[in-house]
């Protein structure tokens, strides 16, 4: 092989990683400046309003009218995380859990990408991001597992996973009773500091690092956490809680509600096991009924500051929803 041919060889493998490499940013960058909204549009009666477009809306950020720069209807695809909870709580009704996601995927658009998630001493991904609904079903039927709830690290998994989608639309359904073993057991060692008068308002459950570091890294990409509450671990059940007993379970549950409110979710609480399926279609339908715009902010500041975000429609009939808004960092 003379010179020129290894030079041009040599040329050729360079362009061939340049352009990989590009490709992969293309995937993985997504601008931090921006901000991402999911929002939902529904009349007097709660029924969801579906075609709309960018002229109908007019978005505030701390009271001032912001540009929308991007804009995609209710029909545009979602890459979408189902969390399922393994752990040793739900051993008795797995089948309904299985039953229950099966009919969530069913009612997703066929070009939303699903990932699945088991968690319980461990968290494991079942599949990467796909539209196959076969291989999303079987990850489904083998979900298993049993001891203690990771559910924190398990969202915070799904959302590095979510990081590498792109600037495709983004959610999150998790499945859960809320009570994560390592925050119940800094709860209970932090309750322990006080007497029984002074512990049920002792916990700040919007105070937590773990559950702060998880809203900032929704709020980084746009995700919508919708979380889906088992009837399990109320101490209420018990014939005789303690006082730190109930102030750790309000205080998971508050955690769901902050995750829920703090991304435009919906916190959906499944009274009886027969509502299971129910709900997870009402989130597979909130999901096909929610609007997606972006932004530039015209405050350009990083100073750690709550920005409060309002969006508007120009009929005054029609009611929108959306996160409330996120600390610019």
């Amino acid at each position: 092989m003379n010179f020129q041919k290894i030079f041009l060889l040599f040329l050729y493998i360079l362009i061939g990683v340049s352009v990989i490499a590009a490709q992969e940013d293309d995937i993985i960058k997504v601008d931090s400046s921006i901000v991402r909204l999911n929002v939902g549009v529904v009349d007097s009666k709660g029924q969801p309003i579906t075609n709309l477009s960018k002229a109908d809306f007019a978005l505030y950020e701390d009271g001032v009218k912001q540009e929308i720069s991007s804009f995609e209807p209710t029909v545009a695809p979602f890459s979408v995380v189902l969390i399922l909870d393994m752990s040793g709580s739900t051993l008795g009704f797995r089948e309904v859990i299985r039953q229950s996601a099966i009919r969530f995927i069913d009612a997703l658009s066929p070009e939303d990408r699903v990932a699945v998630v088991e968690f319980y001493d461990k968290v494991n991904f079942l599949n990467d991001f796909t539209t196959k609904r076969k291989t999303i079903l079987d990850s489904i039927n083998v979900a298993n597992g049993r001891g203690k709830t990771q559910l924190y690290k398990s969202l915070d998994t799904a959302l590095g996973k979510l990081s590498k989608e792109g600037k495709r639309r983004k959610a999150i359904i998790v499945l859960t009773d809320g009570v994560d073993s390592a925050l119940r057991d800094t709860d209970r060692a932090f309750l322990a500091k006080f007497n029984e008068k002074e512990i049920p308002n002792a916990l700040q459950p919007e105070t937590n690092d773990v559950l702060i570091r998880i809203l900032n890294k929704s709020d980084s990409q746009g995700v919508t956490i919708y979380p889906l509450a088992l009837p399990t671990g109320d101490p209420a059940k018990l014939a005789d809680p303690t006082p730190i007993q109930t102030a750790m379970f309000s205080a998971s549950r508050a955690r769901l509600k902050i995750l829920a409110d703090r991304t435009g979710g919906t916190l959906h609480k499944i009274n009886r096991l027969e509502e299971m399926g129910r709900l997870y279609a009402a989130v597979a339908a909130d999901l096909r009924a929610l609007y997606t715009v972006e932004y530039q902010p015209a405050n350009t500041r990083r100073d750690g500051k709550w920005r409060a975000i309002k969006i508007e429609v120009n009929n005054s009939e029609l009611i929108s929803k959306t996160r409330p808004g996120y600390f610019a960092k």
